[in-house]
């Protein structure tokens, strides 16, 4: 992930919390691909996967706090018929907050029986409204009891969260602006509830529209999307006609073209990006 120091800089930092998941290629893809594109960034590549002290210390200033307290429910649990969704997202219904002592002795004792699982780690959230200005999608009020309910800090193999994660290492590394994908805006009131509770300044936020397909479906790979990779080495198109063919979907220029990224950051107004949260994808037509 690029993260924002400043106008002109940007930081870079590899999320690999997930061993299962992280393979060493994958960040060897990003890192060609950002640097085909011309992005560069300074100081070290932080890799989350070096930095489970930081979350560690984190994770026990929250259990100071007294805000943590484990949670059983399997996946089926949680994914069951009558669990509130907030949109596309599930809303824990703060089931294991309500266990009673005796409850919550024999379900952790059951937990540490030979192949059980273990319980994952959740953080109490208030009923506050956690109110901030997007750069692109516009004014927010968001409240975690009907956006996410109680949300995990620790996974149940002992992973720190991704949410819990992200902000270390945007005070760790002195991030003053986040400019990703819309489908994570919700993250925001959980990532400054931990911010808050934590100490950790607010970094200022921004959310862009998704590139979709004629259906409305977000392009990914899994299903079969062709990517970055795919247009350079199985078609090689320079990446300043990506930049140009981007631009134009994005309504910043009339008309497909080649644009260099100086050019893009010299002249491009991302003012047209704001209040849109999806743009159809047209592909590259190939000489």
């Amino acid at each position: 992930m690029v993260a924002s120091l400043s106008s002109d800089e940007l930081v870079l930092r590899i999320e690999d919390l997930d061993p299962q998941r992280s393979k060493q290629c994958f960040v060897d893809q990003l890192l060609r691909d950002l640097e085909y594109l011309g992005f560069e960034w300074i100081g070290k590549v932080l890799r989350q996967s070096e930095r489970s002290e930081a979350y560690r210390h984190a994770y026990q200033e929250l259990d100071r706090q007294g805000l943590l307290y484990p949670c059983f429910c399997t996946r089926a649990d949680l994914h069951s018929a009558d669990a509130p969704h907030f949109g596309e997202e599930l809303v824990y219904a703060n089931t294991c907050r309500k266990l009673t002592d005796s409850e919550r002795q024999r379900a952790w004792e059951s937990s540490f029986a030979p192949g059980a699982r273990r319980p994952s780690w959740r953080l109490e959230v208030t009923d506050q409204p956690f109110v901030f200005d997007d750069l692109f999608q516009g004014h927010q009020c968001w409240r975690l009891t009907e956006s996410s309910g109680d949300f995990i800090v620790r996974r149940s193999d002992g992973v720190f969260a991704y949410q819990l994660a992200v902000v270390v290492d945007d005070a760790a590394q002195g991030v003053g602006q986040v400019v990703r994908g819309i489908d994570l805006l919700s993250s925001v009131p959980r990532q400054r509830y931990l911010q808050d509770l934590l100490g950790l300044p607010n970094p200022q936020v921004g959310h862009v529209p998704l590139l979709v397909d004629g259906e409305g479906r977000r392009l990914s790979k899994r299903n079969g999307d062709a990517s970055l990779s795919h247009l350079i080495d199985d078609r090689h198109v320079g990446a300043s006609r990506i930049f140009g063919h981007l631009a134009w979907l994005c309504g910043i220029v009339p008309e497909p073209c080649s644009l260099g990224l100086d050019e893009l950051r010299r002249y491009a107004s991302l003012d047209v990006l704001k209040g849109k949260q999806r743009i159809v994808w047209t592909p590259l037509v190939f000489d």
